[in-house]
């Protein structure tokens, strides 16, 4: 449990984040503008889509963190899993990137369900391995090392799809977009499982503990459990719903009911956590635990922060270089620039944390980005060293915020066994996947939501000179909003960097008194 992680084991495990951000930067960064100027779908049905696709999947994967939790095999929970869903990711990533000759109508559904294959895929696929980091190593420090190394590779690999895409696109389209899409895909989707096939055969899941009684009851079939989970999910949907419901219509209706649901769902939150314990199935048991982890609440709000402020300008990049900067090729470069910044930020990060502490760097990371990226609203039209300079520098600590983040995870995983004496891995790091996903989706719709409303169609020219104030604002202050309003959550976040050592060390001397079994 206290083993100290090899170097080996390191790079191994960030091989798996190269491999997952040649899909999750590139539908990211460049899926968006794919459907609307290639494919041929306006603005505001990609905006429904990814919408929808992403807070639908997000459900699943805290469906996927159950069924993680509860799989015992020789190779452990997480690696199986890893290891099956990977020709499935690279396969619905080259679908997601193909154009079939198809009606309107068709392509939307053709849209509909290649996304959905391809978010299915990285659920089953990055859940698993995002909860890897949980199994590693009992060490605090060792985690936040390991999520360095995984956001250095997680970078490395956006690096290779953001930066080097367009020119790909180019030359094996060689004046086709759609081939050369779809040939660069094929292309990304071998080196992707060359790189996921390697974390699964360089990494090791060590962390055990006892678990009670109800832990180790196994005669509850996993169907019975997922039908129970059902029960437990209007808590999660409703709520969202409502977020959907406002975020669209933003008037003051739909702000009424807002407010009133989440009044209602606290009350019903509440209610479920404080009941009688006798005759809680071991699913109800696991919603109530991280519903009662203050520590996991406050990271499930920062992931959908942080990714709205991440998630808003990877999403508006490829708009504001083609139209704003007048150069397409130099989103490439940007992203370069970005990217070799971001993999310096991420390594920097475990240095940085032992000096300043996790949750005080936390706060300075995202005020000193925010700030920056407000700046670029001042950047001159066509000023390629301003916006290269301030969106390189604000990057530098945008990338400190997902390394910190999936490393306090495992954090807030220790938190609830240090707690209740029960441990979901797979559960409590599937909030990563999920805030992701639905962050994401909210980002996606918002830019697409703006530019929609400046009256933006990427099949007419003559659109675009009206777009160019929502691309500007899409790039600088809409986005370090939600910066800013995580710096004032994180305040909250119960977990210093004192109280997680007692945690540790607690967890340690439990664990070594008690038989263990694979967590």
């Amino acid at each position: 449990m206290e083993h100290k992680l090899t170097l080996k084991e390191k790079l191994g495990y960030g091989a798996g984040d190269a491999a997952a951000n040649l899909v999750w930067r590139g539908a990211l960064a460049y899926l968006a503008v794919f459907y609307t100027d290639t494919f041929g779908i306006s603005a505001a049905a990609a905006a429904m889509l990814f919408l929808v696709v992403r807070l639908s999947d997000g459900v699943t994967d805290i469906i996927m963190g159950m069924i993680a939790d509860r799989t015992h095999t020789k190779m452990g929970k997480f690696r199986p899993w890893i290891l099956g869903s990977t020709p499935f990711l690279g396969l619905f990533m080259v679908l997601c990137f193909t154009t079939p000759d198809l009606s309107y109508t068709g392509k939307l559904v053709y849209a509909y369900l290649t996304y959905i294959g391809l978010t299915l895929a990285y659920t089953v696929n990055n859940v698993p391995y995002s909860a890897l980091m949980g199994v590693m190593t009992s060490d605090d420090k060792q985690r936040t090392s390991l999520s360095g190394f995984r956001f250095a590779g997680a970078f490395l690999g956006g690096l290779l799809v953001m930066g080097y895409l367009p020119m790909l696109v180019e030359y094996f389209g060689n004046g086709d977009s759609a081939q050369g899409y779809q040939y660069t895909m094929w292309l990304f989707a071998v080196l992707l499982v060359v790189l996921m096939t390697t974390t699964v055969f360089t990494t090791k899941e060590r962390v055990t503990m006892q678990h009670n009684s109800q832990q180790n009851d196994n005669t509850t079939s996993l169907f019975t459990e997922l039908k129970d989970l059902s029960k437990q999910l209007p808590l999660i949907l409703v709520p969202l719903g409502a977020i959907v419901a406002f975020f669209y219509l933003r008037n003051l209706f739909s702000f009424a009911i807002f407010v009133l649901i989440m009044v209602l769902s606290t009350i019903a939150v509440k209610k479920l956590i404080n009941g009688p314990s006798e005759g809680r199935s071991r699913t109800q048991q696991d919603i109530i635990d991280l519903l009662s982890n203050k520590p996991w609440l406050i990271l499930l709000g920062m992931g959908f922060l942080t990714m709205m402020f991440n998630g808003i300008k990877y999403g508006v990049i490829a708009y504001y270089f083609k139209y704003y900067m007048g150069s397409e090729l130099l989103t490439g470069y940007f992203f370069v620039g970005l990217l070799v910044v971001s993999i310096f930020g991420a390594l920097a990060t475990p240095v940085l944390a032992s000096f300043f502490g996790r949750k005080r760097l936390f706060i300075i990371a995202l005020l000193a980005s925010s700030i920056l990226t407000c700046g670029i609203y001042f950047v001159p039209m066509g000023s390629t060293v301003g916006i290269f300079t301030l969106g390189c520098m604000a990057e530098f600590f945008a990338a400190i915020l997902p390394t910190l983040f999936f490393s306090m995870l495992g954090d807030a995983a220790d938190y609830s066994e240090f707690k209740t004496g029960r441990r979901a891995t797979g559960l409590v790091y599937s909030a990563g996947s999920f805030v992701q996903k639905t962050g994401g989706g909210f980002a996606g719709a918002l830019v697409l939501l703006v530019l929609g409303s400046y009256g933006y169609s990427g099949l007419d020219p003559t659109t675009i000179e009206q777009s160019l104030p929502g691309m500007k604002s899409l790039m600088s202050w809409i986005p370090a909003i939600f910066g800013f309003v995580g710096a004032l959550l994180i305040c909250f976040y119960p977990l210093n960097d004192k109280k997680q050592q007692e945690v540790t060390l607690a967890l340690r001397a439990r664990r070594s008194e008690e038989p263990s079994m694979a967590a």
